[in-house]
């Protein structure tokens, strides 16, 4: 596993990609279907407190397809609730709403995009990644007394732009991913230097046409970026959260990959957070164990 240090320039020039007009690629993002209407009205109502709880059951009951994916989710031993929620008014009663929005987020988003046909791209690698990304983020805001499911749907679609890529431009994908492996580079940075973007510009527009809230865009478009403007009250913003989460995912070497690096991050991050060792380890903790949980409740 490496470590970036700095942004560098690659020691040889970059093989010849098709360019990925960032116009031509919103227009493939627009074409994207909406989250189910069954999602995206059961998520407003989780938000509302003058929604009862059978409300909320039946609207979610009306996707099949995401009540499944729901049940497994939450009958994993991550939520402790192994075999005991047979319906999705069990979910909301056992887990709470809050527990229930990450859920359903989880649910709908790794449903969204089936396999794809990418040399070099491996789907149960990116979606490990993804919900162990997520749960450090949510981990994260709890030990900041922050919004814990905003900061898993952050964490849960910052590389959400990689599906898009390979969906759009499998070709060209594939070669920023061999580039990325030959030269040692951030993917992000062989994906600028071989298609003209990359795939947080890509998330963020993704994110944007699903109606996420802003913030949540913002820290998909920012979780690269290595000179982030402090907030003014110098709390922890949701995209250092991001930033964070992705860079300790990826220093758990999830997936147990032989070129895993760990991102570059703003140092100012770290200071951001302010947490202490056994603060970072239980983290840490419920990281790995969480990804474990729900990988093997999704088949990952």
């Amino acid at each position: 596993m490496s470590v970036g240090i700095v942004e560098r320039l690659p020691v040889a020039a970059p093989p010849p990609c098709a360019q990925v007009e960032l116009a031509w690629l919103r227009q493939q993002v627009e074409g994207l279907p909406a989250l189910p209407q069954a999602v995206s009205e059961a998520l407003l109502m989780l938000r509302r407190d003058d929604t009862s709880v059978d409300d909320c059951a039946d609207c979610i009951a009306r996707d099949p397809a995401i009540t499944a994916r729901i049940l497994r989710l939450a009958n994993s031993a991550f939520y402790g609730r192994a075999g005991r929620i047979a319906t999705v008014h069990d979910a909301v009663i056992l887990l709470g709403r809050r527990t229930l929005g990450t859920l359903l987020t989880a649910a709908a988003v790794s449903a969204g995009f089936g396999p794809c046909q990418c040399a070099g791209f491996d789907f149960a690698d990116f979606w490990r990644h993804a919900f162990g990304t997520a749960i450090a983020a949510q981990a994260l805001a709890a030990a900041q007394g922050g919004d814990e499911a905003l900061a898993f749907s952050a964490g849960l679609l910052h590389d959400i732009g990689s599906l898009a890529l390979v969906a759009y431009a499998p070709e060209a994908m594939a070669g920023a991913l061999a580039w990325s492996r030959s030269q040692d580079l951030p993917l992000h940075l062989a994906e600028r230097e071989t298609l003209g973007v990359d795939h947080a510009q890509a998330g963020a527009m993704i994110a944007a046409h699903w109606h996420f809230p802003p913030p949540v865009v913002a820290a998909i478009v920012d979780h690269h970026a290595t000179a982030l403007v402090a907030p003014a009250d110098g709390a922890a913003s949701l995209t250092d959260l991001v930033q964070a989460a992705d860079a300790i995912a990826h220093a758990l070497d999830l997936n147990a990959s032989e070129t895993e690096r760990v991102p570059d991050i703003d140092l100012s991050v770290w200071a951001r957070l302010d947490l202490n060792p056994s603060q970072y380890q239980r983290v840490f903790e419920r990281t790995e164990q969480g990804v474990a949980a729900l990988a093997l409740a999704l088949a990952l």
